[in-house]
């Protein structure tokens, strides 16, 4: 991608319009809540008396002025490529020689779910690690998400996306980093590695996708535990992939629920943070309630839900999501958390990733970054240490 006339690179620092937050507070007063079959619990979706209680967090209790100084902790910035504004954080280590990485999240996350990794990965010295373990951290909000901004026209696909965070890394002049992502962030760094091998060093992920080799017999050659994990993902595609579609299809109806309504977009959001992560049905048992708040309420202050989950509807539209457009010949590394929502078998990525480092993880789910901290820091930093 070439650069464009606006290329400049400007300071950028979270400041949410007081009115904004009042509106929220106000909307959340006026919620009129559904009903709910006695003793059903999450069986139809989100919890109504777990919602009625966050979203009463969410009003009277929740801070997000303290959120917003946490975040504004981190140097974060915003340029302009192919169009569309793109905000990123920017933590540059102290540590000679670090090694640049860029970050990517997906839906429904966003750039803060990365908060707790940050420390670890840009000063390892006081994390437990080495000075050899050291990034510099370059972290995104996807175009469409939070302080990137809605998208404005049609085809923003983890290709364009991927392309935009090649010419992101140029512009910061980073001639060798490494990559990481998960959900659409592992498409977006699958991309990264495809089109930019001469400076993408090797990309890490954390959600490993990929298709059969044979798609008329698609257990061949696997292990029993492998067979098990097809299944597993096939389980899932029927029981929990309606969000999907919807997204993929219609997601312009869909928001005009989530865009007027804090409750309803929480309720939206919330389920897939239960669902995807490795919690025994107990959401808070692995983010706290100001984890979940500071997510949606970055949604929600940005009005951003409609064109992020536009993503599904590009992706689906131009099927451009790098491990089905050619072999992605930079070094590969996967860590494989027990409550992913999908898991593909090894011998299934390396027909289109060059696999150099597995690690089937003993904990974790979807969200590794908040839910495992360690283990994911510990991972990436592992995988990395092979190429630096």
């Amino acid at each position: 991608m070439s650069a464009t006339s606006d290329a400049a690179i400007e300071d950028f620092r979270i400041e949410i319009d007081e009115a904004v937050l009042t509106d929220l507070k106000e909307r959340l007063a006026r919620t009129r809540w559904p009903d709910q079959i006695p003793g059903t619990g999450w069986d139809y979706g989100t919890d109504l008396a777990y919602l009625k209680q966050l979203c009463a967090y969410w009003r009277d209790g929740f801070d997000w002025r303290a959120v917003e100084a946490q975040l504004n902790a981190f140097p974060q910035n915003r340029t302009r490529i192919d169009g569309q504004p793109i905000h990123f954080l920017h933590a540059r280590s102290r540590h000679a020689g670090a090694l640049p990485l860029i970050l990517t999240h997906g839906w429904p996350g966003s750039f803060t779910i990365f908060k707790r990794v940050i420390a670890p990965l840009t000063d390892p010295t006081a994390h437990g690690g080495s000075e050899k373990d050291a990034f510099h951290v370059v972290c995104p909000s996807l175009p469409g998400y939070g302080f990137s901004g809605p998208t404005r026209e049609r085809g923003w696909d983890p290709q364009r996306i991927g392309e935009a965070q090649i010419e992101l890394m140029r512009r910061l002049g980073y001639a060798r980093y490494g990559a990481q992502g998960g959900d659409w962030g592992s498409m977006v760094t699958a991309q990264m590695g495809r089109l930019d091998p001469e400076h993408c060093a090797g990309i890490h992920l954390n959600l490993a996708i990929a298709l059969p080799p044979d798609p008329a017999n698609p257990e061949a050659g696997l292990s029993e535990e492998e067979k098990q994990r097809v299944k597993e993902s096939e389980a899932f595609r029927a029981r929990e992939m309606g969000y999907y579609q919807i997204q993929g299809t219609k997601p312009q109806t869909l928001a005009y629920g989530l865009n007027d309504s804090p409750a309803g977009l929480a309720a939206w959001i919330v389920e897939k943070f239960r669902t995807w992560s490795d919690c025994d049905g107990d959401v808070e048992s692995k983010f706290s309630k100001d984890d979940l708040l500071t997510n949606l309420t970055l949604y929600w202050a940005t009005g951003t839900i409609n064109s992020s989950t536009r993503l599904y509807y590009e992706t689906m539209q131009s099927g451009r999501v790098g491990f089905t457009q050619g072999r992605v010949e930079v070094p590969t590394g996967c860590t494989i958390f027990p409550k992913e929502i999908f898991k593909a078998p090894r011998s299934w990525m390396e027909e289109v990733y060059d696999v150099t480092w597995w690690t089937e993880q003993p904990r974790g789910g979807h969200f590794p970054m908040l839910e495992e901290p360690d283990l994911f820091v510990a991972d990436v930093r592992g995988f990395f240490a092979t190429l630096r």
